[in-house]
């Protein structure tokens, strides 16, 4: 069973607290980008252990620590099921804030839910990719969500994007999640993300912040000059999507996105 395991991105990321599990609370909004993608295949196998192969972008991580394998692994600890192949063609630059490696996962948990007919609920699917990080279980329902405490709760939001264009550039550099906590400030905003986000686009630029790009854009500033660059070619909206090193911009026309196709290939009408 092939998936395509699409990306998102985050449309404001509030850090509101640290919690005493270590974690932080957040609100943020992510919203699904289906143009870009990575292919997950995932078929059964007589084998003694699951196999794992990669195509496309070369991840540095060792196959026993890549979440598509702790999926399955996870998938057969709870109910026994079979082991795998998982084919996956990377596509999705990793080390962006873009969810890739946890789109991968959850597509995996989906294709064995399918493959071995288990007929699980939402509700489980989710508790079970939320085993493996905490924006994984967004990819479960894969629509617009505001995702609260540490990013597993959900709640649907009517985000409209129609009609607007998105830039993402991913800079060389990239931005460890140990490295975007360990700088953020957490801070409770004056106005929820939700309120912000009923003002109108052209507003969000100074009130839908991510907290993460203070102190990454300091111990980065690459990552700070795309932003720029995104805002100077015309984007109502820019900003770092999780924590970082990926940068979008939304474009009111394709003409205006399309100027910066000499710094990216990643241009999507949403």
């Amino acid at each position: 069973m092939k998936i395509k395991a699409n990306c998102k991105i985050n449309i404001g990321l509030d850090v509101l607290r640290r919690r005493e599990d270590g974690y932080h609370d957040l609100s943020t909004v992510m919203f699904p980008i289906v143009g870009l993608y990575d292919v997950v295949e995932v078929v059964p196998n007589n084998a003694a252990e699951n196999k794992y192969h990669s195509l496309g972008l070369v991840v540095d991580c060792p196959a026993e620590q890549n979440l598509c394998i702790k999926a399955a692994q996870l998938m057969q600890q709870r109910y026994g099921v079979g082991k795998v192949d998982i084919t996956l063609d990377k596509r999705v630059p990793f080390g962006a804030g873009l969810g890739g490696g946890s789109a991968d996962a959850t597509a995996v948990i989906l294709a064995m839910n399918n493959i071995f007919s288990l007929s699980l609920d939402e509700s489980t699917l989710i508790t079970l990719a939320s085993e493996l990080g905490s924006d994984t279980a967004f990819f479960v329902r894969n629509t617009p969500q505001l995702c609260e405490g540490r990013g597993d709760v959900m709640t649907p939001v009517d985000l409209k994007l129609e009609g607007l264009w998105l830039v993402l550039i991913k800079p060389d550099e990239g931005v460890s999640t140990r490295e975007a906590y360990a700088g953020v400030r957490p801070a409770i905003p004056t106005r929820s993300l939700v309120e912000r986000l009923s003002d109108p686009i052209e507003q969000w630029q100074g009130s839908v912040k991510n907290d993460f790009e203070s102190s990454v854009f300091a111990a980065h500033p690459i990552i700070k000059e795309v932003k720029q660059l995104l805002l100077d070619a015309g984007a109502v909206y820019a900003s770092m999507s999780g924590s970082g090193s990926a940068v979008f911009g939304l474009f009111s026309s394709k003409d205006r996105a399309e100027r910066l196709r000499s710094f990216t290939n990643y241009i999507y009408e949403l």
